[in-house]
């Protein structure tokens, strides 16, 4: 789906905005701190139900208001026109879709593919494995209509199972069916996209970095064993922990460089370039079975990036078949950007540049 109009109230900094975006490439430009950030974060959610930048919603409010709305609409040449509304205030949170209450934020995520490169992608790589799980299952429920109703019955009987084994009841084993079953089915479909992203990755790792790059699946639990006889071995010590130590909630993605695992052997600036690989492979892997447009959120890109890096960066972005919306504070001397709709932000307001 495309975004075709963008409508905030009270949101972050910006107290009223409506624009109107372009298809193709859209770059909103203005100085540090004026709101250029906000008004990704306000399309992220219509995407996603939550912000990049905070984990509280209310902290998304404006100060001295009680709420804020964001409101997308949205077309593709096939249906008609879809909107997406969010209310959230301190006591409660709405979202709809064409009126109606959203069924849950999948529902978002189906209608509107979205991803962000911004300042702090590098994190993709530093932080723990949940950041790494969320980027494959983002990519897993984009291209596989089965996978979120596996996803979402394993994390169900997850639940069931810790909160039987934090009670420190003996029955936690009936779950273990339910968990294997839909636990093994997670990790198959999650193999079998690494195994057709993988190829990808190596392309943009080779383009953006000039170095040879793969991706491995660490699934969680002892190697060459079925998940159920891992959930059989691990009874005594989850009953001790009072929670499931083995599974693909546990799994991680490892990320190599030059045969060397990369986590610890690249700077800062190379962090952020691989994390961008995988952003990017992503974006080319899920265009390469999809129809579906999708987003890609671009917040100011010559952060932390030499002219080199940027150049070959932007270059590549402006291959994918996206809609683009990106900030910079100063868009002339980025061609990527050239033939883009503009918007100029400060103090809080947004205007188109003619």
């Amino acid at each position: 789906m495309i975004l075709k109009r963008l409508e905030l109230t009270n949101f972050r900094c910006i107290t009223q905005a409506d624009i109107e975006l372009d298809s193709g490439r859209n770059v909103i430009e203005g100085p540090n701190g004026a709101g250029k950030t906000s008004i990704l974060e306000a399309v992220f959610l219509l995407g996603s139900g939550h912000s990049f930048k905070s984990s509280a919603m209310d902290a998304l409010i404006q100060s001295s208001t009680s709420e804020f709305t964001v409101v997308g609409r949205f077309s593709d040449p096939v249906t008609s026109l879809i909107t997406i509304g969010l209310r959230c205030s301190s006591n409660a949170r709405e979202t709809r879709i064409n009126g109606e209450d959203a069924k849950g934020l999948a529902s978002l995520a189906k209608i509107f593919p979205v991803q962000v490169i911004d300042p702090e992608i590098h994190q993709l790589l530093e932080d723990g494995p949940r950041r790494r799980r969320m980027f494959l299952d983002w990519g897993v429920f984009h291209v596989e209509q089965s996978f979120h109703e596996s996803w979402r019955r394993f994390n169900r009987a997850l639940k069931q199972r810790n909160a039987q084994l934090k009670s420190g009841k003996s029955n936690f084993g009936v779950w273990d069916i339910e968990l294997a079953v839909h636990g093994l089915a997670v990790t198959q479909f999650r193999q079998m996209y690494i195994q057709s992203f993988a190829a990808f990755l190596t392309d943009v790792g080779r383009r953006l970095l000039r170095a040879e790059i793969s991706i491995e699946y660490s699934q969680g639990w002892r190697k060459n064993i079925a998940f159920s006889e891992a959930l059989t071995e691990s009874r005594l010590r989850d009953q001790q922990r009072g929670t499931t130590t083995v599974g693909p909630h546990r799994a991680d993605l490892v990320l190599k460089m030059e045969g060397n695992i990369a986590k610890d052997r690249v700077s800062r600036g190379q962090q952020k370039m691989l994390a961008c690989c995988l952003i990017l492979a992503q974006q080319l892997h899920r265009a390469s079975l999809s129809t579906q447009s999708a987003c890609l959120l671009l917040d100011d890109p010559a952060a932390e990036l030499d002219v080199d890096n940027l150049g070959r960066l932007l270059d590549l972005v402006g291959e994918l078949p996206v809609q683009l919306i990106a900030t910079t504070v100063n868009s002339a001397n980025l061609s990527l950007f050239k033939n883009a709709k503009k918007f100029h932000v400060e103090h809080g307001s947004v205007k188109a540049v003619a």
